[in-house]
């Protein structure tokens, strides 16, 4: 890895998220999205390591994915934000000294990455599809179950409610399990995560249905 392009990778986002209106006026948000983005990109990580890529390359990729909310959004903002952030990637990654093929594989998976559509001429590498493959997989951990439950409000619901939250959620991780992925390495952490996240609403609803009756 090249920790100056990964450092200087790295001030140039957090810039970007400093100067933003809206991010400034929402530190929480700031402070969320910088945390994603460095979990995307540790994710990234370990897959070029397993997968041959070129470790800086992904690094760098996954740490620009979202650099768009530096932007307010608009109608159609949340949509755009994958090209978004490639158009604004490309000008930054020529100034790091990037060849224009690595630039415009770089900027493909981060422009593909919310909706699969690029808006410019790219190839869907392995490489490429890694981007989105890192967000999502980010979506299913550990904090990402605390922090679902809060946004849900699954501690004011009644126990109804609960259960069938519970049992719905459950139904969506099974059908999201077999997802495919870019490369055998990112397939393996998805079902590994979304594994552990079946596991706790199993339990989280075996433990609902314990409580009001003798369960089988």
């Amino acid at each position: 890895m090249n920790r100056e392009t990964v450092s200087k990778t790295e001030a140039f986002i957090k810039q970007k998220f400093n100067e933003a209106a809206y991010l400034s006026a929402h530190p929480e948000a700031r402070d969320y999205r910088l945390e994603h983005t460095y979990r995307v990109a540790n994710i990234g990580r370990m897959i070029a390591r397993e997968e041959g890529f070129d470790e800086t390359e992904t690094i760098v990729a996954c740490l620009l994915h979202d650099v768009s909310y530096c932007e307010e959004f608009g109608e159609n903002g949340w949509r755009e934000h994958g090209r978004r952030a490639a158009a604004i990637a490309r000008p930054f990654l020529r100034e790091l000294g990037f060849p224009e093929d690595r630039i415009n594989d770089i900027c493909y998976g981060i422009a593909i990455h919310v909706d699969d559509e690029a808006g410019f001429p790219g190839e869907r590498t392995a490489f490429a599809l890694t981007v989105g493959d890192a967000d999502n997989i980010d979506r299913f951990d550990v904090y990402r179950i605390h922090e679902i439950l809060a946004k849900d409000a699954f501690l004011e619901k009644d126990f109804a409610e609960k259960l069938d939250y519970s049992e719905k959620r459950l139904a969506r991780l099974n059908e999201l399990r077999e997802m495919p992925m870019g490369t055998k390495t990112a397939e393996r952490i998805w079902r590994e995560r979304l594994g552990f996240y079946i596991e706790f609403f199993e339990k989280l609803l075996l433990q609902l249905k314990s409580s009001e009756t003798i369960v089988d």
